[in-house]
């Protein structure tokens, strides 16, 4: 029976050391996780730090670049509308522009500058002038002696001239006019060559 009891003894120290070693086993088990976590924790707010700050950079420059594309379509749509205001009325002006021709042909048909008649007609003419020189319409400059130039010019004819350089304006045939940039009409002009 002491065998018997040796050998109980005998297991149950077994028992005993084998629970002791899978509770130092589970210890270290548990120290190494912990250990492994402390650095994930040390780089953890780091990689979030990183991570936001790359999110913060990416939104700001979709921000930036939205912003500006929202200042080019502002800077777009004005510039449409002031064009849009001014060319509107194009059509009209450039049938208007017959009529101004037969006014200054029947200003120049009076002898007496001082008829009523005259000064009438002068006076609805300066009127109208200036109506379109308010919606931006103006005479195209073309002086006897300035430079043909071909955007605003048309040129007609041209004649020897012993007074004027090659490439002048000798004489206006017709007035020219423009909106804004464009021309509504070319200056007609004989030219010296």
């Amino acid at each position: 029976m002491d065998k018997e009891k040796m050998e109980n003894i005998d297991e149950k120290e077994k028992e005993v050391n084998d629970c002791s070693q899978k509770e130092t086993d589970t210890e270290e088990i548990l120290e190494e996780t912990i250990e492994g976590n402390d650095e994930n924790i040390d780089c953890e707010p780091a990689f979030k730090i990183k991570s936001l700050e790359n999110k913060l950079k990416e939104q700001e420059e979709a921000y930036m670049r939205i912003n500006a594309e929202y200042a080019n379509y502002r800077r777009r749509t004005a510039e449409e509308k002031r064009t849009i205001g001014l060319y509107a009325n194009e059509k009209v002006m450039t049938s208007l522009i017959p009529v101004i021709d037969n006014m200054e042909r029947a200003l120049d048909s009076f002898e007496d500058k001082e008829n009523s008649l005259y000064v009438g007609v002068e006076m609805v003419y300066k009127q109208m002038m200036n109506a379109l020189a308010d919606a931006g319409m103006k005479e195209i400059p073309a002086e006897i002696g300035s430079d043909f130039d071909h955007n605003m010019h048309m040129a007609v004819m041209q004649e020897p001239s012993e007074e004027h350089d090659e490439g002048k304006i000798t004489m206006v045939m017709q007035k020219g006019y423009s909106l804004g940039d464009k021309i509504l009409r070319a200056t007609m002009v004989r030219v010296s060559c």
